[in-house]
């Protein structure tokens, strides 16, 4: 059965006012995958007067992951839902780091090198960086207030279209039909392989990230780490030769969460992610500064997450029947699904909330006649942003791991995690609406 919000008419005319609705374009537009990126796009749609509908394999919604972030680029997006409601919300379960800023430690003798301090926040553009899941809690409530239809525990089996529609196959064997499919079904997507017409397989990156979110109890417990959550969120991080370390704690220093990057030639055709192994994690930082260590072995290990970093080539299209893919010109990808990105970038979820801006927007201009050009034209104003950003997660891992310690000693500011104007000045909305019809036009004739 679909899970739809409980608000009576009134209420969701008010909802559906306040979220700067456009007029009904009659496009219904199916959505794989309740994912950041499906979810935003559901919103956007909405929003842009189209009928969205999510299809979800999970039965139920659970509050999983660990630390994510969303550059003021999303923030600009989620503000607009409600007048701001949404980013209130997400705000509320945020580290707050504009006290104490990001401290970069050298890696083996522990001293700050440099502090980089957090501007303050654009109200109309604030950056949220908490757990996934409480943030995806608050995305996936919201999109149910105002009215998205969303079918949990439903498998698509199959995906279809032709000249005149698109839709799924359930595994019940249920038949779903409309106008546009979206595939929002993460890195292993299922729709990217029908939209290429072969499979794309990952690649290693030759990098593997150990993680872990835990409370804080034992690190306040012992009066060596005890300081980093005595003062509320902070967020440490120590640079190493092809290894890096971060540390934050959050909900004002209750709870921790880290993150290391590390050299890694696992065989990725076997699995993703693996239970992590504490001993394995200490001693790769033996030669490194003590209180990694320390803080370490603060960490439970059940909770503590192997998780292998692949890549893919850029996709050579988004969208089906474009350029040498098959197909009708009804199916695209958001997200995960067409771009992943290493966790260095900062902007992999991020970049999937641009992605169903866009694609919402582009359908509005092309109307429900011109569906082909709306889709093309979504992966050309996408495209060469997304491969920019994407190349992001490289340089700075780069900046990190082949880090010259003479030149930071002479310029501390070399070594700043890159907060880069182009990617978070960013505005998915402005940018689609303006060039969208000359988009539209171009990939239409």
């Amino acid at each position: 059965m679909p899970l739809r919000a409980k608000v009576d008419e009134s209420q969701h005319s008010k909802m559906t006012e306040t979220n700067g609705a456009k007029p009904k374009t009659g496009i219904k537009v199916i959505i794989v995958g309740a994912g950041f990126g499906g979810l935003t796009t559901a919103i956007e749609c909405l929003r842009q007067g189209h009928t969205p509908v999510i299809y979800e394999s999970f039965p139920e919604l659970k509050v999983l992951g660990d630390i994510i972030s969303f550059g003021s680029n999303a923030g600009r997006i989620v503000h607009r839902w409600s007048n701001g409601l949404v980013s209130e919300r997400m705000l509320l379960l945020s580290i707050d780091l504009h006290k104490s800023g990001f401290q970069i430690h050298k890696w083996d003798t522990g001293e700050i090198v440099m502090d980089q301090r957090t501007p303050a926040h654009e109200k109309d553009a604030p950056m949220f960086t908490g757990h996934r899941g409480e943030f995806h809690e608050v995305v996936f409530n919201y999109a149910k207030e105002i009215g998205v239809e969303i079918h949990l525990g439903q498998r698509v089996e199959n995906y279809w279209e032709n000249e005149n529609a698109a839709g799924i196959v359930l595994a019940d064997g249920t038949k779903v039909e409309g106008d546009v499919v979206v595939g929002g079904d993460g890195v292993r997507s299922r729709a990217r392989t029908l939209i290429l017409g072969y499979e794309d397989r990952a690649k290693s990156s030759g990098y593997a990230i150990w993680r872990s979110w835990f409370s804080a109890k034992d690190m306040l417990a012992d009066p060596e780490t005890a300081q980093f959550c005595e003062n509320g969120d902070s967020f440490h991080g120590w640079i190493g030769p092809d290894v890096h370390f971060l540390f934050s704690t959050v909900k004002g220093g209750k709870d921790c969460a880290w993150v290391l990057t590390h050299k890694d030639d696992h065989d990725i055709d076997e699995s993703w992610s693996f239970p992590g192994n504490l001993d394995e994690v200490k001693e790769l930082l033996k030669p490194w500064d003590p209180m990694c260590t320390k803080i370490i072995s603060k960490t439970p290990e059940k909770n503590l997450v192997d998780w292998k970093l692949l890549y893919r080539d850029p996709l050579p299209t988004w969208v089906s029947g474009y350029g040498d893919a098959p197909g009708h010109g009804r199916m695209c990808l958001v997200g995960d699904a067409a771009h992943p990105f290493l966790p260095t970038s900062t902007q992999g979820a991020t970049q999937a909330l641009e992605d169903g801006v866009t694609l919402a927007i582009a359908l509005r201009k092309a109307g429900k006649a011109n569906i082909k050009g709306a889709l093309r034209a979504y992966q050309d104003i996408r495209y060469e942003r997304v491969r920019k950003v994407q190349k992001t997660g490289e340089t700075t891992r780069e900046l990190w791991h082949k880090t010259d310690w003479e030149h930071v000693k002479a310029n501390p500011e070399s070594i700043k995690l890159p907060q880069e104007d182009w990617i978070l000045g960013h505005d998915a909305v402005k940018h689609a609406e303006e060039v969208g019809d000359a988009a539209i036009a171009k990939a239409s004739a």
